[in-house]
């Protein structure tokens, strides 16, 4: 059956096979660009280039195309929570708000407003008839992960048109059709920030503190810039080479003291100390009804890392905590936990606490209890 649908197009390959798609399949298709981002970042934004790519896909489609800014909504909504995350030293992922909050929140109601049924977009990503969440075709592209926090009952107005192809066919699909942006790289990383360097973005909005780098055991090996520009596992941006009384071996970030703003580092990937097997997170969404605690079922702790096995169980103000049945790098509060059974995402939760493995031994239940009522994001 024929359905007035809006395509979010942002200008890229994805969504604009999204579009070709319905309207081969007989719909009636508007195009609709979404503005989130209002500063002047000269050389760094690309909005009006998306934007012109985005008319030149609906002027190929012969498609009308709408332009709305919700860039209050996601300054509200997204960005100052991606801001309160880094200032309590977790690493926030902001795409999946921004998909709760802005495309299938505000944009969504905007779209129906115009008079649409549906709002597509080109995320990789199916939907069953009654709005539960699959996984993309495409195992490199899937990315159900960021729209696990979208309600079943908007996700029932959703499209995803290329869900159920891999990158390949999309970019073949355009060739073949002609659309202009065929070629056109992918984006990568936070919107908002693009390509420009992350330290002098984050210190325009949070004033940094620099600090020192110790050891587990307290050794001094250097300064950081600031707890905010660092992450759980990361490598490379430390400034520490070889020293003295220490093995050759690389340096990772394990933990920030954020009491005495102290950045510790161990060395080797292998260390215990940077990896988990229990993880306590905040209450979790899931996606239509809740599932039957304790659950055994697999997640994704971060959106590249393959999923683990766990078993889940429910704590005190309904948070959660996980057992996997292995060991997981890096887990990262502020980073999501998304759950699946198959291919269905059932929904995921914010990551609070995640306890390090010491000398191979996992914490008990009981420990991973201790930590259930830890600060919890907003």
């Amino acid at each position: 059956m024929s359905e007035r649908i809006a395509v979010a197009l942002s200008g890229g390959v994805d969504s604009a096979v999204a579009a070709l798609l319905l309207i081969e399949a007989g719909h009636q298709v508007e195009g609709l660009h979404m503005s989130n981002w209002d500063d002047d970042d000269g050389d760094y934004c690309t909005a009006a280039a998306d934007y012109n790519d985005a008319r030149a896909v609906a002027d190929e489609l012969k498609i009308p195309l709408h332009r709305v800014s919700f860039a209050a909504e996601y300054r509200s909504r997204v960005f100052q929570y991606f801001l309160s995350e880094y200032a309590a030293g977790r690493t926030p992922n902001p795409d999946v708000l921004c998909n709760r909050e802005v495309k299938f929140g505000v944009c969504l109601d905007y779209a129906q407003r115009l008079g649409v049924t549906r709002l597509a977009t080109g995320h990789y990503a199916r939907l069953t008839p009654d709005g539960l969440l699959l996984r993309g075709a495409d195992p490199d592209k899937d990315q159900s992960y960021f729209l696990h926090q979208v309600d079943a009952p908007r996700l029932k107005k959703a499209v995803f048109p290329v869900g159920g192809l891999l990158k390949s066919e999309v970019r073949r699909r355009a060739r073949e059709a002609g659309i202009p942006v065929h070629a056109k790289r992918d984006s990568t990383g936070i919107c908002f920030i693009g390509e420009r360097p992350f330290r002098d973005f984050l210190a325009r909005y949070l004033p940094a503190r620099p600090g020192t780098i110790e050891t587990e055991d307290g050794d001094v090996v250097g300064r950081h810039a600031g707890l905010m520009y660092y992450t759980l596992g990361q490598r490379q941006g430390l400034g520490l080479g070889g020293r003295a009384g220490h093995p050759e071996a690389a340096w990772f970030v394990a933990e920030k003291d954020l009491d005495r703003n102290v950045l510790i580092v161990v060395q080797g990937r292998s260390h215990p100390a940077l990896y988990s097997r229990a993880v306590v997170t905040a209450p979790p969404h899931w996606i239509g009804p809740a599932p039957r605690l304790p659950l055994e079922c697999t997640v994704k702790l971060r959106y590249r890392q393959r999923d683990v096995a766990v078993a889940v169980a429910g704590l005190s103000e309904s948070g959660l905590a996980l057992e996997l049945t292995e060991a997981a790098f890096a887990v990262t509060p502020g980073q999501y936990a998304v759950f699946y059974h198959g291919e269905r995402c059932l929904g995921g939760a914010v990551i609070t606490e995640a306890l390090p493995v010491t000398n191979t031994v996992v914490r008990s239940r009981r420990q991973v209890s201790a930590v259930a009522d830890a600060p919890r994001p907003v």
